[in-house]
């Protein structure tokens, strides 16, 4: 297998030395180990054809890799599968300012995009904590969210058109960058959030906005859970929101040690919100602050006054991954209508007061557009596995008060390896029989991404 690899790719972009494998055979996960047979670094869609093509004559099986910031285990290559990084495929190939449109490499970093749209002038908006390394086709992949969904939306809604290698290595190029184009299946939208699992991303057109005006952002201490949506309502009433972002007590004393920074006002609240918005809609703001204090909905607040301070409101909110990361977090990545927020919560808190009652819970999320992050902290005591084991036998219990809801087990974080086997709680039988045939139609030998997102069998 590596001599025929051999042929494709120059010795120095296949790699088998154990560092390699380590590195580029998992992404954030650790609840998998990673055993990959080899690392490939293509540079050209040829080559990514010719590796498909080859896999499905030998029948091994193929893992993409991007940024490697997934947190589902998406691209863990745990069964002696290639490797396929993008980071040499990492260039921005083509700028049209008229149609506001650049095409770019699967491989290019999302902060790479985003300085590339303001050199233009203009504004890439999705945007999270892992723009520095995450990459745009790991993006599109997983439908990544973020930060600013409540105002610019999803990936997804910046996607205007695809190329891709399927897995019968067939290169496919859906929609050519058009707004309007009503020929049948929009196979672009298949390819977002599929997770490597049809086709491998080659390029992509991602379309730019106008810049939005200059930001100011706000956070609020908050007395009850309940009232972050009274909060949430006010505020929505009196201007356009940005971003609406929560977190606990719990979370902002992990970022606070983690970092060493300030805590925004004296008193701790049990909640946070963190809120941006045009700067121009300040007045607004502060009168609707005044009118959440006088119904005690918030205790306390503070606002940015320059550009360098919202960035450190923002650090108190972006810097919570990376701070509890050292605590080997189980991640719940959940959503509902926005609506049903309050009383979910209670639910699931339920559920997680009476089967955790020894361990730390961190809850963060994006509670503007109905997505919670529920971290479970790893005790020192005990041991990873059985951790994770503990985790995955009580998630279910989570995961029913999920599809009480009509929400879904994984928001923006995709499905992976860790959510696969419960997929059932927010795709019904029907979807899931679907899904495995649009498997086996865009990849017939099941050559890409294995045992990711679907169970092979009926169930």
């Amino acid at each position: 297998m590596i001599d025929a690899l051999n042929e494709i790719f120059s010795a120095a972009r296949v790699r088998t030395d154990a560092e390699s494998l380590t590195a580029w055979g998992r992404d954030w996960t650790r609840s998998v180990a990673p055993a990959p047979a080899a690392v490939v670094f293509p540079e050209q869609a040829s080559e990514v054809v010719a590796l498909v093509r080859l896999a499905n004559r030998r029948g091994f099986k193929l893992v993409p890799s991007g940024g490697r910031t997934g947190l589902s285990g998406g691209a863990v290559a745990s069964a002696g599968e290639i490797v396929v990084s993008f980071d040499r495929m990492n260039r921005i190939v083509g700028f049209n300012a008229t149609d506001r449109i650049v095409r770019c490499q699967a491989g290019v970093v999302t902060r790479v995009l985003q300085e590339f749209a303001a050199d233009q002038g203009l504004y890439y908006p999705v945007d999270f904590a892992s723009s520095g390394s995450s990459q745009i086709g790991g993006n599109i992949a997983t439908n990544a969210g973020g930060i600013r969904v409540i105002r610019h939306g999803l990936t997804r809604d910046w996607v205007v058109g695809l190329t891709v290698v399927t897995g019968s290595g067939e290169l496919v190029e859906c929609n050519h960058g058009l707004t309007k184009n009503a020929t049948g299946y929009d196979f672009r939208h298949l390819m977002i959030g599929s997770e490597g699992t049809l086709g491998l991303i080659l390029e992509a057109e991602m379309r730019l906005a106008a810049p939005p005006e200059p930001q100011t952002v706000m956070v609020l201490g908050i007395n009850r859970f309940g009232d972050i949506l009274e909060v949430l309502a006010c505020f929505q009433a009196a201007l356009s929101l940005s971003a609406f972002e929560f977190f606990s007590e719990l979370a902002l004393t992990k970022v606070l040690e983690h970092r060493q920074l300030r805590r925004p006002f004296a008193r701790a609240a049990p909640f946070y919100a963190l809120l941006e918005f045009d700067q121009g809609e300040t007045e607004q703001a502060t009168a609707a602050f005044e009118a959440c204090l006088a119904q005690n909905w918030v205790e306390d607040g503070v606002l940015s006054q320059s550009e360098s301070q919202a960035r450190d409101l923002w650090q108190l909110r972006e810097g919570i991954s990376e701070s509890i990361a050292p605590f080997t977090p189980y991640k719940n990545d959940v959503s509902v209508k926005v609506s049903q927020v309050p009383q979910f919560l209670v639910e699931v808190e339920a559920v997680v007061s009476s089967r955790y009652p020894d361990l730390e819970v961190c809850w963060y999320g994006h509670i503007g557009d109905g997505n919670l992050h529920l971290n479970i902290l790893k005790p020192d005591a005990l041991d990873v596995s059985t951790f994770y084991e503990r985790c995955h036998r009580i998630s279910p219990q989570i995961f029913e008060v999920v599809e009480r809801h009509s929400g879904s087990i994984s928001a923006e974080h995709g499905v992976g390896l860790l959510k696969r086997d419960f997929l059932g709680y927010s795709r019904t039988r029907v979807e899931r029989r679907l899904m495995r045939q649009l498997k086996a139609v865009f990849d017939p030998n099941q050559v890409l991404n294995p045992g990711k997102l679907l169970v092979a069998d009926s169930g």
